[in-house]
């Protein structure tokens, strides 16, 4: 024979029981979340330690924790369960051809008409997944991507450790509606005179770091929970605000709402990339909703 195959003396059920050990404070606990007797549970980790020959878990009052090992040891293991995780999703997803549901977690930023334009292709082209359409502002699509949150994310932020597709670039100008003070002022704009007016802010959807991109820090701020309140904000003339461009056609046109004259900064652009929350486990209908986007 000239090939060895070394077959491993653990099990990737005995890793995930001794995290759930671990991340539910207990054996007991573990239990209960596995639906198992406690000397199962108990039974396992004794394995798991026995073949290799290493404490992974020390009793400290009442409580079971990692040694330094365990710790080292359950870190690699837990990339290990979610790379299984991942393939059994993979697996369910072939064996029912198109996914049942696609979860899409999209930016607020991204043009409506487009985004309704792409969720009406996916219902003629599976007309049997469900979707779920989530919107997000700031880093709230940021957050979505690293807690694995959805199928596919547009964000305007790419997390370290995932890999987007820029789609598009979205303009966002400074607007007010044409009897606003600032106007009065009859000359360019500087950040001193912004900052004495109230400025609408969308608050960031995100938890986990959010946000206040965009804002100067003016004196007085409306803070909203979405673009259209924003806008309606402008359009009732409380405040100014950059907003994305493809909003305002044809408020700007019939001159319902003027671009503010900025010394500079009267317009940034933001680009917007489509990320695959799981990208080894896309199934056809989340193929054909990037396909979409990329379009």
């Amino acid at each position: 024979m000239d090939w060895i195959v070394n077959l491993p003396r653990t099990t990737l059920e005995q890793w995930a029981v001794l995290a759930a050990v671990v991340d539910a404070g207990g054996f007991a606990q573990a239990a209960a979340g596995l639906n198992r007797s406690q000397s199962a549970v108990s039974y396992s980790v004794a394995r798991l330690q026995e073949a290799l020959g290493l404490a992974l878990l020390a009793v400290e009052g009442r409580k079971s924790v990692l040694t330094s090992e365990g710790e080292s040891l359950l870190a690699r293991a837990r990339a290990l369960i979610k790379d299984f995780d991942t393939l059994e999703s993979l697996a369910r997803s072939l064996k029912k051809g198109w996914e049942s549901e696609l979860t899409l977690v999209v930016d607020a930023a991204f043009p409506r008409s487009r985004l309704l334009g792409i969720i009406a292709e996916l219902q003629t082209t599976c007309p049997g997944t469900q979707i779920q359409l989530s919107d997000v502002v700031l880093s709230g699509a940021e957050q979505a991507i690293i807690e694995g949150v959805g199928d596919l994310v547009v964000t305007s932020r790419v997390p370290a450790g995932h890999l987007g597709d820029w789609i598009l670039d979205v303009d966002f100008v400074a607007v007010a509606r044409p009897d606003h003070a600032l106007f009065q002022l009859g000359r360019d704009l500087t950040t001193d005179d912004l900052v004495r007016h109230v400025q609408a802010v969308v608050r960031d959807s995100g938890t986990s770091h959010p946000r206040d991109e965009g804002w100067l820090g003016a004196q007085r701020r409306f803070t909203v929970s979405s673009m259209d309140a924003s806008l309606a904000t402008i359009v009732a003339g409380l405040a100014y605000a950059w907003l994305p461009e493809h909003m305002l056609g044809e408020l700007l046109q019939n001159g319902e709402l003027r671009r503010l004259p900025m010394v500079s900064g009267a317009s940034r652009k933001v680009s917007l990339h489509i990320v695959p929350v799981h990208p080894e486990a896309l199934g056809p209908a989340a193929r054909a909703a990037t396909a979409a986007f990329r379009r």
